[in-house]
């Protein structure tokens, strides 16, 4: 029977490990599988929404906090907003997700969904579903190779908030990327909102790479604008423009102060924070130093 077994992995063009002898530059070519789109509608019903926010408020939460140090600004802004709004946000951290959801006024975090890349997050079925369980997520199409519909609207006009992080991947050094068009075209032909969100400190806490915060629960800032809404005419262009000069007041407000930061963007003085033209490393470790808080200066110093 051995030998049997043999022959038939031999003519079957497979070696003993039941590979294709066959180079691949000398095989047919086989266009790729057509994407499946991975149902998340399931995650929306009433039972998965009691289980989700028994899974945020219970677990995932307080584990994010017990691990680092939140500060959380601008909220108070958003307790009178009523009906659905897009969330846009800087990303460097996967804290990034926990610490929005667990920061935001509860009668928009219960109503929230998070776009997720499709290629990283619904490329395997138990991902996907623990993604969409937690989060709420919705797969987002980051490169148009894939031809997914979009849900984004779908949800907006059923009344769900949508979390979006517009540079479109985590990044690499603790920078920011240009704002991509995708979020700020959903706002002006929805009619819909933004609100502003600027995270500072998490990827020095959770950098790229790592699946754990780092010990000692390092600092992290969530910062909150006020909601920001397509003028009557205003092009999506425009519009991303306007959404990009008030995330860069949001990062400057850590060094600057709220006052100065205003004073700084009305006189032209701001502009995207994507780093120094440095080399990698130096990049890094400018986007993790600590920042110095904002204000009047120490009644003593040391050797007065």
């Amino acid at each position: 029977m051995g030998l049997f077994r043999e022959a038939r992995v031999l003519t079957a063009g497979r070696d003993w490990r039941g590979r294709s002898r066959t180079p691949r530059s000398a095989a047919d070519h086989q266009p790729p599988d057509e994407p499946r789109e991975f149902p998340t509608g399931w995650a929306r019903t009433p039972a998965a929404r009691v289980a989700r926010r028994g899974l945020q408020r219970g677990v995932l939460t307080p584990l994010t906090w017990s691990q680092t140090r939140p500060e959380v600004t601008g909220r108070e802004g958003l307790d009178a907003t009523k009906g659905p709004v897009v969330l846009i946000a800087n990303h460097a951290s996967h804290l990034d997700t926990p610490l929005i959801l667990g920061s935001l006024p509860e009668h928009i975090a219960k109503r929230t969904a998070v776009g997720a890349a499709a290629d990283y997050f619904f490329d395997a079925r138990w991902r996907a579903a623990a993604t969409a369980l937690v989060f709420n997520a919705f797969p987002v199409e980051r490169y148009r190779s894939r031809r997914l519909r979009s849900l984004a609207p779908q949800l907006l006009a059923r009344g769900w908030s949508l979390l979006l992080f517009p540079e479109g991947t985590r990044s690499e050094d603790g920078w920011m990327a240009p704002l991509r068009m995708g979020a700020a075209q959903l706002c002006v032909t929805q009619g819909v909102a933004a609100v502003p969100v600027v995270l500072r400190g998490t990827y020095a806490a959770m950098p790229r790479g790592r699946n754990w915060p780092l010990p000692g629960r390092p600092r992290v800032v969530v910062r909150y604008g006020a909601p920001v809404k397509p003028e009557q005419g205003e092009s999506a262009r425009l519009f991303n423009q306007r959404l990009g000069q008030t995330v860069s007041r949001l990062w400057a407000e850590e060094e600057m102060g709220w006052y100065q930061s205003l004073r700084a963007q009305a006189a032209g003085e701001l502009s995207m924070p994507t780093g120094p033209q440095a080399a990698e490393w130096r990049r890094m470790w400018e986007s993790t130093r600590p920042v110095t808080r904002p204000g009047p200066p120490p009644a003593w110093r040391d050797g007065a």
